[in-house]
């Protein structure tokens, strides 16, 4: 099934499933069947949401798809409507037949939905009732993501819709051994990991700041004033080339804090993600401050030191919403802690830029 962009009444633009594999019909009409299969076009997809290119823009629409051949007993898997979701899913159910029941979180995944509300028992139970659930099945089980657990009162659903929710595993991929053994979870299915694989996943989001345009226009502005700071008149060969040095200063603190943190995250000492971001920072600051001491003067240097350290330790800080082992509370108080010194940071390193440019302009 291949995708492509189309727009509602609402004006929401949803991945629209073509339904060239067919439909499920069922007492209430007929169902879109989903392939299990990921194209290419799927797999590119998600490479550009994971670099952060249009990714609230990747949804599909809410409702109930099919996958495999369903019947009136087959299970029904609760999830997101963000697209990256919905197809981590479907891949797993290669040889299950089951209903998806889509949620709309608007774009957002189930754990994080759930934490912003969006994925609810609210919205579970409008979304029974849309899609007419009791005609389709005859049992009355609702299979929901272990990790939407906080946003779902079992309870609730029950007495609003009769349908009886059951935490399936964390994992996808351990949908069909969940199934197969009548819904029952091993200890294992309900560890939350965070290896390597996940932390190398989410890399591209955190670094996306890199290609964003607002970000480079700084860039050069600052280029320009770092320019200055080395000599009164810069020819456009020198430009280019502080131009260069600034972005690869910028990339440095970039890759500190949203590549080499979150890889080697269980090794680098500190228990704060600024912590872990301002130990790389400050070792790939120095590296530049040593690479750089023969063509920048000393007060520069510092800057530059400074600049690295407190970026790299912001960057990696954002990585907390990227977590499976971070709270909205902790987050907060992390936040309310080394903001102040990512700011002093970095406002140290603009009046060390501008002491030098003053010096230079000065001599």
């Amino acid at each position: 099934a291949s995708m492509e962009q189309c727009s509602c009444a609402s004006g929401r633009r949803y991945a629209r499933l073509r339904c060239s594999i067919g439909e499920v019909e069922t007492a209430v009409g007929a169902i879109p069947q989903v392939t299990t299969r990921l194209t290419m076009g799927d797999r590119l997809g998600g490479l550009r949401v994971r670099m952060n290119l249009r990714r609230m823009d990747y949804r599909v629409a809410p409702g109930l798809y099919a996958v495999g051949c369903p019947n009136a007993e087959s299970p029904v898997l609760v999830t997101a409507n963000y697209k990256l979701t919905f197809d981590s899913l479907r891949a797993e159910l290669s040889r299950v037949d089951a209903w998806i029941l889509v949620l709309d979180t608007r774009g957002v995944n189930v754990w994080c939905a759930a934490g912003k509300g969006t994925f609810s028992t609210d919205e579970l139970v409008r979304k029974v009732r849309a899609a007419r659930l009791e005609g389709v099945v005859t049992h009355r089980t609702l299979v929901v993501p272990q990790l939407g657990a906080t946003g779902v009162a079992k309870r609730r659903v029950r007495e609003e819709c009769g349908f009886s929710a059951v935490f399936g595993p964390v994992r996808a991929a351990d949908l069909p051994a969940f199934l197969a053994a009548g819904m029952k979870a091993t200890p294992e299915m309900r560890l939350v990991r965070f290896g390597l694989r996940d932390r190398a996943a989410v890399i591209g989001v955190e670094v996306s700041a890199a290609w964003d345009w607002r970000v480079i226009v700084a860039v050069v502005v600052a280029a320009f004033l770092v320019g200055l700071a080395g000599s009164h008149l810069l020819s456009p060969a020198d430009y280019v080339v502080r131009l260069g040095i600034t972005y690869g200063l910028f990339l440095l603190a970039i890759v500190g804090g949203g590549v080499l943190v979150p890889l080697g995250l269980p090794f680098i000492p500190g228990r704060s993600f600024s912590t872990k971001g301002a130990l790389v920072g400050a070792v790939l600051g120095a590296a530049a401050v040593a690479a750089l001491h023969a063509v920048v003067p000393v007060v520069a240097l510092i800057g530059i030191f400074l600049a690295v350290t407190a970026f790299s330790s912001y960057v990696a800080m954002n990585f907390t919403g990227s977590t499976t082992f971070t709270s909205p509370s902790g987050v907060q108080k992390e936040m309310r802690r080394a903001l102040p010194l990512q700011v002093a940071g970095a406002l140290g390193a603009v009046v060390l830029f501008i002491a030098q440019l003053g010096v230079s302009l000065a001599s």
